[in-house]
């Protein structure tokens, strides 16, 4: 089954871009939500902490 699935990506052109776009949307992705988890302030990350327990 892999030999069939990698014969026919080895014969479409420019499959190989695929996988780079894949890994820099993942990595950009992460570096902003990384950001903004640190970013972000203490009042905002309380307020929404407690909304489940407002009820």
């Amino acid at each position: 089954m892999l030999k069939f699935v990698k014969k026919h990506m080895e014969s479409i052109i420019g499959i190989e871009i695929y996988p780079i776009i894949s890994l820099i949307i993942f990595f950009t992705f992460f570096v902003v939500l990384f950001w903004w988890v640190f970013t972000a302030k203490k009042e905002y990350i309380n307020k929404v902490s407690q909304l489940p327990l407002n009820d």
